[in-house]
């Protein structure tokens, strides 16, 4: 029973993992559009989850906003829900920053929440309920590690630099740093291929696969299994499909191992659009 528990919390981890795609490599500028986009996840081809996820690229601003519930057998013994969201600037180059993240996760026993506030890539407040507990195997995160970090919710952001097609295999060649309020871990990002998607709502097109190698930093427990187990996986992968109307691409499917089967997170509807002209607007037809 000891030994279930454990490749079923290992297997969860990769799940989790695999909800966070990458993004803030420099770039031309994002222009506007809007996704709305709903997922599905199992594992070992049983469902455990679903989720929702609207992303709306101003001029000047960006919002982004997901919410998820368990499904399945997972959903009879937790009854989980959560919901996170982003929001801050575009800067002149496009890149994305981040001013405000939040994220809450509650089931039938716990509740968990986080909140951080950045400036320019860097951690100024952060809370999470319940604090962090004072195991002292546990690596603490130290202020340098909270400097030069991307929040969970924009780092699902890949951007795409310069003109042209952006899914190109470059895109993939990152390593994106990552700080959830709790643990401060690296995503490094790798090409892998070219493939194609067909959402049964929404976007049908090619896709940038990337493989993706899970670094933890700081704010973790070495001799916790889940950690060691994603740490060396070496199969896990993202595919990114393309926001019209910005140079940004956005993880359609994302899928790793597990100790229990293959863990799977993918688009069900993917509908993209852009905001009308300016010369619409004003009732005038842009040539």
């Amino acid at each position: 029973m000891r030994s279930l528990r454990r490749y079923v919390r290992d297997g969860l981890a990769v799940a989790s993992v695999l909800t966070v795609a990458a993004g803030g490599a420099p770039g031309a500028a994002c222009a506007q559009g809007k996704l709305d986009a709903r997922y599905t996840a199992s594992l070992a081809g049983i469902p455990i989850g679903n989720g929702s996820w609207v992303i709306d690229i101003g001029d000047s601003h960006y919002t982004a906003a997901a919410s998820g519930a368990t499904a399945g057998l997972v959903r009879v013994f937790t009854g989980g829900r959560g919901t996170s969201a982003a929001k801050g600037t575009i800067n002149g180059a496009g890149k994305l920053m981040s001013s405000v993240y939040a994220a809450t996760i509650t089931t039938r026993k716990n509740s968990d929440e986080v909140r951080l506030s950045l400036a320019n890539g860097n951690v100024r407040e952060f809370k999470v309920d319940p604090p962090v507990d004072r195991d002292p195997e546990r690596l603490p995160v130290t202020e340098a590690h909270r400097r030069g970090v991307l929040d969970p919710m924009t780092a699902m952001l890949l951007r795409a630099s310069g003109n042209g097609d952006p899914l190109k295999p470059e895109v993939c060649e990152h390593t994106l740093p990552i700080f959830d309020g709790r643990l401060r871990y690296d995503l490094k990002l790798a090409y892998k291929r070219m493939d194609h998607v067909k959402a049964e709502k929404g976007y049908a097109g090619p896709v940038v696969v990337c493989a993706v190698y899970f670094t933890p930093i700081a704010g973790f427990i070495p001799s916790r299994s889940a950690i060691r187990y994603v740490s060396k996986l070496r199969d896990m992968e993202i595919w990114f499909a393309p926001m019209a109307g910005t140079r940004l691409l956005v993880p359609f499917r994302a899928q790793g191992p597990t100790p229990i089967g293959q863990a799977v997170v993918v688009a069900k509807q993917f509908v993209l659009s852009q905001p009308p002209s300016r010369a619409s607007l004003n009732g005038t037809k842009a040539q």
